[in-house]
């Protein structure tokens, strides 16, 4: 049996559709960051000024999160035992931006945003989860090497 037959069909699936959601918080940070007008055009002044405000500790928080969540699924894609740990690593990165966003800064941001940080924090929180099950499932199997 080769190494690809032990690949199971869902991991490419799965690290598949995990690459393409995890591109937007990278490209999201990266475009955000370098004050891209295009990108910010979505947001109005208040909303701008917000986003672009955000403190050195809680953007180190934003690109963990999302580097790390992109990272651990092109991790997974390559069958890389450290998959896993990207995944946790963005999860630490989550923690600080949703400490940021929702405990240090909750009621400014319901009156810019109402509730969508919230429900998008816990969809995101949800599917890094997921991933990082999924990602030590595959790796105490053996998928992952």
């Amino acid at each position: 049996m080769t190494d690809a037959a032990k690949t199971p069909w869902h991991l490419w699936v799965v690290g598949g559709l995990s690459l393409l959601w995890n591109l937007f918080p990278a490209v999201d940070f990266t475009l955000t960051n370098m004050q891209n007008e295009f990108w910010l055009s979505q947001y109005n002044d208040a909303q701008r000024a917000f986003f672009l405000a955000t403190p050195l500790w809680a953007n180190i928080g934003w690109a963990l999160g999302g580097f790390g969540s992109f990272a651990g699924s092109l991790l997974l894609l390559l069958r890389s035992r450290y998959a896993p740990t990207a995944f946790i690593v963005s999860a630490v990165g989550l923690a600080i931006v949703s400490y940021y966003q929702l405990v240090q800064n909750g009621d400014r941001m319901k009156q810019l945003l109402g509730d969508i940080p919230l429900y998008s924090t816990i969809i995101i929180w949800v599917v890094l989860l997921a991933l990082l099950f999924y990602a030590r499932a595959m790796k105490a199997k053996g998928v992952l090497r």
